[in-house]
């Protein structure tokens, strides 16, 4: 069994809800700010890929401009990440005075993976949206 942990960050977005849910869900405007191909389901049990498929998974639950909970898998056996592990993404969205608070939980991280998947959600998401 492969030890996990927890990692849990907090934003706040100059954007409403709306805007901040589209670019987590829209394919194409996820790959514009990320600069790699997604293919993004918003629907509950659709699937979803990042990066060019380097990550993938699941929608458990979806409220449009409120919550995103998704199984969640990067292909990176270098941290330590099983090849049939899949950890549990948590994003709410919360309109404060016209801006937007994302907190995120993404726990069942593989501790190996923790530090880089960690600043990769700050460097690669959060900088950039």
């Amino acid at each position: 069994m492969v030890e996990t942990r927890t990692i849990e960050q907090t934003v706040v977005f100059s954007a409403t809800p709306h805007e901040v849910y589209e670019a987590l869900m829209d394919s194409e405007k996820h790959a514009r700010f990320t600069e790699a191909p997604a293919t993004i389901s918003r629907e509950v049990g659709g699937a979803f890929t990042a990066y060019d498929g380097i990550i993938h998974g699941t929608n458990l639950e979806v409220v449009p401009d409120r919550l995103i909970v998704q199984l969640w898998h990067i292909d990176n056996p270098d941290c330590g990440w099983p090849a049939n592990h899949y950890s549990r993404l948590t994003i709410l969205l919360e309109d404060v005075q016209g801006q937007t608070r994302l907190i995120m939980v993404h726990s069942n991280v593989p501790a190996g993976c923790c530090d880089n998947i960690s600043e990769g959600w700050k460097a690669q998401y959060w900088d950039r949206i």
